[in-house]
């Protein structure tokens, strides 16, 4: 016997059984799901019958099988044929190829055979019931199942953030033209960083010319910026300096829980010009205090300091937008630091690209070919869907929609790759 149940976002369902539709009202999806399972359940108790179960939401398609006992299980994947894996599967060696083989690995070194051999200690990596989706739905009832494709991604991408690496790294966000979105990825990039990996990160705003980064964050108890700091950076980097004495520099964002360094958009930019070694003392502060430095950098490619924040960054992120202009500068600036130096190149070829879709009117393939475009040029390519809640004000990763927060994960695991 077979069930199937269409659910909509909104609560609604659709469940046949023997062929009768019934409509289902949830007070949401998750109510929904709850209500069909139970259904099907009660269905297969009634009859006595097994219920091979498909259920169809927005996001996906899953197959149960539901006994009359209550039980709920994945149906079975189809056998395959031992011949046609690909894992772990080798063809057979011809005798003198193997007796070869036996001969020189009985001269091989012990270490050498040593580092070769698998060993019996396993990851004590432990996977998780599934939380999401139907399986989700069935773990809450009772049973147990492992995690669906997406689930299993969103876990890999929150467990690349996590980590913690030995000693401090910076993160250049890059591109030539303003408005390319430079600044929301700084902001959000750093705020996923801290949400799942912990304190430790800075976003500080090195545009010389009227960075935004401070208006479209939270402010502190005081109103300084960059050039507050730089008087006292010596003294910061003494050995009797703490932790808490640069909070009156820095500003921390409280639901977010990383930390922004300010620039000070009201003044001329002649009247805050930083130098290359102004650069250096302030890098200096920040790794001391922060495993984590993402740097919002300005649209002068040619200033000294833009060169020398590049030449301190171990990864750089190049931030776009659908727009041509926005797209077509910071594919220019890829091919220009593989010119630059042997060590600007490698920055190059380990580059992260994150796509925004600033223009809700923006097609699938207005995105697809930004994103083919980039794919030769870096080593990772991310999207952003389109988002009211980062067009203007304060930003916030709480107030985005859950597909765009997914978004960020995404990219932000595709920096920590890199890292």
């Amino acid at each position: 016997m077979t069930a199937h149940a269409t659910t909509e976002k909104d609560g609604s369902a659709i469940v046949t059984l023997d062929g009768q539709p019934q409509k289902i009202i949830g007070a949401d999806l998750e109510d929904a799901r709850r209500k069909v399972a139970n259904l099907v359940v009660e269905h297969a108790a009634a009859t006595g019958e097994v219920v091979e179960f498909v259920t169809t939401e927005p996001n996906g398609t899953w197959e149960m099988v539901v006994h009359p006992d209550g039980t709920i299980h994945e149906k079975p994947e189809p056998v395959t044929s031992p011949y046609l894996r690909t894992s772990a599967q080798t063809a057979p060696s011809e005798p003198a190829a193997h007796a070869a083989t036996a001969e020189a690995a009985a001269e091989e070194p012990a270490a050498t055979r040593r580092a070769m051999r698998e060993s019996f200690l396993k990851s004590n990596r432990i996977e998780e019931p599934a939380t999401k989706g139907w399986r989700g739905t069935a773990t809450r009832l009772g049973l147990r199942l492992s995690p669906g494709a997406a689930e299993k991604a969103e876990r890999d991408d929150t467990f690349a953030v996590s980590q913690h690496w030995p000693g401090p790294r910076t993160i250049a966000v890059v591109n030539g033209k303003g408005g390319a979105s430079k600044t929301p990825t700084t902001v959000l990039l750093s705020a996923i960083f801290a949400r799942f990996g912990g304190a430790g990160v800075l976003a500080w705003d090195a545009n010389q010319t009227r960075g935004t980064l401070g208006w479209r964050t939270e402010q502190g108890p005081h109103e300084s910026t960059v050039l507050d700091l730089l008087p006292s950076a010596s003294e910061l980097l003494g050995t009797s300096a703490q932790s808490a004495d640069l909070a009156r520099y820095v500003h921390h964002q409280t639901a977010d829980r990383f930390d922004v360094l300010r620039s000070q958009p009201l003044a001329l930019a002649s009247e805050q010009r930083l130098s290359a070694e102004d650069v250096d003392a302030i890098w200096n502060v920040a790794r001391k205090y922060y495993r984590l430095v993402f740097i919002d950098t300005g649209n002068d490619e040619s200033d000294a300091m833009w060169g020398r924040l590049v030449d301190h960054a171990d990864q750089i992120v190049v931030a776009t937008t659908t727009r041509d202009d926005h797209a077509e500068a910071g594919a220019l600036l890829l091919e220009a630091l593989a010119d630059r130096s042997e060590r600007s190149a490698k920055l190059a070829e380990r580059a992260v690209v994150v796509v925004s879709q600033a223009d809700p009117r923006a097609t699938a393939a207005n995105i697809k070919t930004v994103v083919d475009g980039f794919t030769s040029l870096a080593r990772e390519v991310a999207t952003i869907p389109h988002d009211p809640q980062m067009v203007e004000g304060w930003l916030n990763v709480a107030a985005l929609r859950p597909a765009t927060q997914r978004a960020w994960l995404g990219a932000a695991a595709a920096v920590a790759r890199g890292l």
